[in-house]
């Protein structure tokens, strides 16, 4: 198992060299070379969002530059494969989050545990405590709550996803499995843990159907496998418990996706299979499959970029 874990953990580390600045799958949080700098009005690092000591319950603000009473707020969440819990500070901040800025949201960027940390479902329990700490702490930080998205590359773009088509959703029963999807995290337990926006950047949502299409083995045991602490054969209600989709229905909030063509990290058909299911359900969605798109690779063009900032402005109408 520890031989299985390390090989698993140096695939991580070698796709992140490989993927363009921003994430990966494995890419803990994006492997980027030099930080961006941002500009802003305001910055707060290291925020903790749960009211406890713990560094992967910590979250960066970003304050657009052009300065107002109160910002839309997005949530943007890096990619890891789950395996990292503190890699806020390379959230996609020269692509994703700059774009944001410019367009005038507010951008909040949180650590998570990660699967050696706690299995799932910890995972989205601390991405709501995030959406919970937005609404509680508005008036400090300018948030304007009327509007709050998620958004993520990769594992982070599941955990975006998951917020979207569970929000509202509190507790329920996965054939055999009783989850709970709200948690106890944090001080503003009182606070809705709801959104109005999700973007999805090449992210896994079906984890029943990671072989959908032509992408790289992971080996005897995948990053879902060691989130969940088990295997698909055995426990196939655990990972539809895990799965976007399986939550879809008309209460969705509108979701907008990105995926590449080529990669082989996690497969086109984890996206098209997720839109298609959404505009199945009624639910207001646009989709870009980039043909010559990798893992990140070829993903954040400007014109992607100006997509994801239309269509969550039409959201926020």
């Amino acid at each position: 198992m520890k031989k299985a874990l390390f090989s698993l953990f140096a695939l991580c580390c070698s796709l992140s060299m490989t993927a363009q600045p921003g994430g990966g799958f494995g890419g803990f949080g994006g492997f980027q070379m030099q930080q961006p700098k941002l500009e802003t009005s305001q910055e707060w690092k290291d925020v903790n969002y749960a009211g406890d000591d713990k560094a992967y319950h910590t979250c960066d603000i970003y304050l657009p530059k052009k300065e107002a009473k109160s910002y839309p707020v997005v949530i943007h969440i890096y990619g890891s494969a789950w395996f990292s819990n503190s890699n806020k500070g390379q959230a996609d901040l020269g692509t994703i989050v700059k774009a944001l800025l410019d367009a005038g949201f507010a951008v909040v960027c949180p650590n998570h545990r990660s699967s050696m940390d706690a299995k799932w479902p910890a995972q989205i329990h601390d991405i709501r405590a995030v959406i919970r700490f937005v609404r509680g702490e508005a008036d400090k930080y300018k948030f304007d709550t009327s509007f709050i998205a998620t958004s993520g590359f990769s594992s982070g773009g599941h955990l975006s996803s998951t917020a979207a088509t569970t929000s509202g959703l509190k507790q329920t029963k996965v054939g055999t499995v009783d989850i709970d999807l709200e948690g106890t995290v944090g001080c503003h337990l009182d606070q809705e843990s709801t959104v109005n926006a999700a973007c999805d950047w090449s992210g896994p949502v079906d984890l029943t159907n990671m072989d959908c299409g032509d992408a790289m083995k992971m080996g005897e045991n995948s990053p879902e496998d060691v989130l969940l602490g088990s295997k698909l054969a055995q426990e196939p209600d655990k990972y539809r418990s895990l799965s976007a989709t399986y939550y879809v229905s008309k209460n969705c909030p509108p979701v907008i996706i990105f995926h590449g063509e080529k990669d082989n990290v996690v497969p086109c058909c984890q996206g098209k299979e997720f839109y298609e299911l959404l505009k199945a359900a009624g639910v207001r969605t646009e989709a870009t499959f980039v043909p010559e798109g990798g893992h990140g690779m070829g993903m954040y063009s400007e014109e992607n970029l100006q997509k994801m900032v239309a269509f969550l402005k039409e959201a926020k109408k």
